[in-house]
């Protein structure tokens, strides 16, 4: 499975190495990867704290800390090659999980899909060429979840679905 971010953040995988480590969605988002049995430990606090993740890997549709933390079209074009890449790892049905609008254009460009043929929606399900699978997601962001938009049950919910199909 892999789980496709946004961006890093200002303090999260820019500063410690690991994506989504020192921000405030990945202290969701680590928790949930451990409950579901994801992750070894359920906080991420730097790349060498021992925490491993399980059949699991996390990338972002952008590579740099973008202006605004909202890359630009132009930003999510030039690295989707990067996400193109990380992309073809994923073996016949397997899982790409989608957290946000912004992750889930970047994997239908990366596969070089019409975007208004996949309309994002949390819980949303896609086939993927090579029998792959898109599993959409609201971001784990702060501001999704402090306006209620993703609640942790709801994350949690798409993240067991997301790894009972991969590992089907």
């Amino acid at each position: 499975m892999l789980i496709v971010g946004l961006a890093p953040g200002m303090h999260g995988a820019n500063a410690s190495g690991r994506p989504f480590t020192g921000d405030f969605a990945g202290i969701l988002l680590y928790r949930c990867l451990f409950e579901a049995g994801l992750s070894s430990a359920p906080k991420s606090i730097r790349s060498n704290d021992g925490l491993h993740l399980l059949g699991c890997r996390i990338t972002n549709a952008v590579k740099c800390l973008p202006p605004k933390n909202k890359p630009t079209i132009k930003e999510i074009i030039r690295c989707n090659t990067y996400l193109t890449e990380e992309l073809a790892l994923v073996p016949k049905g397997g899982v790409v999980l989608g957290l946000g609008f912004i992750a889930h254009q970047a994997v239908l460009r990366a596969f070089s899909l019409k975007l208004s043929s996949f309309r994002f929606s949390h819980g949303a399900m896609f086939q993927l060429p090579g029998n792959r699978w898109l599993l959409d997601s609201y971001h784990c962001s702060r501001y999704n979840t402090q306006t209620k938009r993703l609640t942790e049950e709801m994350f949690q919910r798409v993240l067991i679905r997301a790894k009972n199909l991969a590992f089907a």
